[in-house]
């Protein structure tokens, strides 16, 4: 049986884990519906067969080739997975069924373990705080934003930065804006909704609030306009960096702290909106695994949308404005995020989009490859990239006048990888409704 809480002592225990490990492999063996959907099952299988080929040279075809295979071969397909969790909607074996079977949960809880028992280099203790720690991260570059996005774009620097740091010096880095959304928010003193027909807390994340702040400056504007009342909480980073890097003891105080704040908000009535989709997984998936009060996570999981799809139940309720007066004729190739689309709520931001007069979308449902600062890591750089080539190619050979994801660290790798320039979808929609307050970053 699968352990999934993090809290209980027996997760950490190494020698449960390798049973699973072998329990949950033997079955994605039999399966391999996954097959070819990322770097790490093509690699597992791959080396299965190679396996499945020395049994059978010596004249043991019928022996289990999964038996056979070694600590490191395990080893490395955990170091490689990124967490798109695409296997997981995709397995017929998740819960409720009797297999029990989460495998990129699975994979979280191996990592959890290595780090644990065999620590980090100093490299990558160094990497995974500059990377992971978004909020200090952030704080500093919000101070010297200029010698920031100057240092992230010169070539001597980024050459140090991978000798000292591991970070690929081809790698695009998030440029940071100053002031954050959170300051603009303060500065601007959003007017007062009279009589809201809904009442809404951003979740803003780290990306928007120091590499994206026009975009949450974008969303306030068009929910201001359809008379919904909102509010910045506080609120730190959600927790899903340092649990990609399997340090759970840093995971854990964010994902209570955050709780703390968010839920007097939901008790009160308000939506969490999450304008990542990263964070809006978190939020709805994960929280109440690493949670100590799991009953108030499951609360924050009930109230959490994503932007997109909160404008959408805008729209079913007759609310939205959809004459679009500044919409033109506009062929969008969009990007279904991963971590969106595990969560299962549909298309929402296609079909919002579609609803931009002379619109033509194009959905398209291939992981960037980006996956956190998983791309950003020189031994992960080319599988990263590698790991995108479906989306590229599907981009390229739609030839769209606009791409567009809601998540903006795709944007950097669809621009890696195709030379197109992403927007988050909120910028279209806010440019069709006629708003120009907030179309540039200054």
């Amino acid at each position: 049986m699968m352990r999934f809480d993090p809290h209980d002592p027996k997760y950490f225990d190494k020698q449960e884990l390798d049973s699973e490990y072998k329990r949950i492999v033997d079955i994605c063996n039999g399966c391999r519906l996954c097959d070819n959907l990322c770097p790490p099952f093509v690699d597992l299988f791959d080396r299965i067969d190679a396996e499945d080929d020395k049994l059978t040279a010596v004249g043991q075809g019928n022996e289990n080739p999964v038996h056979e295979l070694k600590p490191a071969d395990y080893k490395h397909v955990t170091d490689t997975c990124y967490q798109c969790k695409l296997c997981y909607p995709k397995c017929p074996y998740t819960p409720p069924h009797e297999y029990q079977l989460d495998f990129p949960r699975l994979l979280l809880r191996a990592q959890a373990i290595d780090v644990k028992e065999n620590g980090k280099s100093l490299q990558h203790k160094l990497r995974d705080s500059f990377l992971g720690d978004a909020d200090k991260t952030g704080k500093i570059a919000q101070q010297f934003n200029t010698i920031f996005n100057w240092a992230n774009k010169n070539a001597a620097v980024r050459s140090l930065m991978q000798t000292t740091l591991g970070i690929h010096k081809d790698k695009t880095i998030p440029e940071y804006y100053k002031p954050d959304f959170e300051k603009r928010f303060e500065k601007e003193h959003p007017k007062s909704v009279t009589t809201p027909v809904d009442k809404v807390a951003l979740f803003y994340t780290c990306l928007m609030n120091n590499n994206r702040p026009w975009v949450g400056e974008q969303f306030v504007e068009i929910l201001e306009a359809h008379h919904i009342s909102i509010i910045v909480p506080e609120q730190e980073c959600c927790g899903m960096p340092e649990l990609g890097t399997g340090e759970l003891d840093l995971v854990f105080p964010k994902v209570d702290r955050n709780i703390k704040r968010l839920l007097p908000l939901v008790e009160a009535g308000y939506k969490i909106i999450a304008m990542s989709p990263s964070c809006s997984m978190m939020l709805r998936l994960e929280y109440e695994q690493y949670a100590k009060d799991k009953e108030a996570a499951k609360k924050i999981a009930a109230a959490t949308v994503d932007p997109c799809e909160y404008l959408m139940q805008l729209h079913r309720k007759n609310i939205l404005q959809t004459d679009f007066p500044a919409a033109g004729d506009m062929k969008i190739s969009y990007h279904l995020p991963c971590h969106l689309k595990v969560q299962n709520i549909g298309f929402q931001t296609r079909d919002l989009l579609k609803l931009i007069p002379g619109s033509a979308v194009t959905l398209i449902q291939q992981c960037s490859g980006h996956d956190g600062s998983f791309s950003m890591k020189q031994e992960y750089y080319q599988i990263s990239l590698d790991a995108g080539k479906k989306l590229f190619k599907a981009i390229e050979k739609e030839k769209p006048a606009q791409v567009a994801s809601d998540c903006s660290l795709a944007h950097l790798h669809i621009e890696e990888g195709t030379g197109e320039i992403a927007l988050h979808p909120i910028e279209i929609v806010y440019q069709a409704m006629g708003f120009t307050t907030h179309l540039k970053a200054n």
